[in-house]
């Protein structure tokens, strides 16, 4: 990038947090320019609805906006942001859990369906019955390809606690899948 005054530098995700915090009005805007398409991509596939996501997105960032003071920088920032993101998510879908709604299906549109379809439809409904903790870790680890360790960052867990959120959401999904 140019300006008059000479060639400027991009700022790391760092800095920009930094110069967010110290007062600078556009860092925080540019930071999450950065990083917004990954992290909505991240909230979409958590949260499985596009209103979901853009309504944890939108508590995700103003929670990192207010938050920023208290970036330890013992991670990434982009890790940071992505923890931000999940457990926005999270808290979404626990609010939606307590006040269920119930999908009407078109049994006709479905019967015009190919069998992968059919499956992917039978398998994402069977995870959206998973409590929200075993299934944030069994998508981040099994349909994100997230190690155990960076998942275990990701969602701010104990890697024992991915485990075993993964186990016992696998073995929910099977009793689902089979019925």
């Amino acid at each position: 990038m140019l300006s008059f005054l000479g060639p400027t530098v991009a700022r790391s995700d760092a800095e920009l947090l930094a110069a967010h915090v110290a007062g600078d009005r556009y860092a925080f805007e540019e930071l999450l320019g950065r990083h917004q398409r990954r992290l909505y991509q991240l909230a979409r596939r958590t949260t499985r609805s596009p209103e979901d996501a853009a309504d944890a997105m939108q508590d995700a960032m103003l929670a990192a906006h207010r938050g920023a003071a208290a970036f330890r920088h013992d991670a990434a920032v982009s890790s940071w942001l992505h923890r931000i993101v999940v457990n926005a998510c999270l808290d979404r879908l626990r609010r939606t859990a307590a006040q269920p709604t119930i999908a009407l299906t078109d049994h006709a549109a479905i019967g015009d369906r190919t069998a992968e379809v059919d499956t992917t439809l039978v398998v994402r409904r069977a995870l959206m019955r998973l409590p929200a903790e075993q299934r944030a870790a069994v998508l981040a680890v099994d349909m994100h390809g997230y190690s155990v360790a960076d998942a275990a960052a990701l969602l701010g867990v104990a890697e024992g606690t991915v485990k075993s959120r993964c186990a016992r959401g696998r073995a929910r999904l099977s009793v689902l899948l089979r019925s």
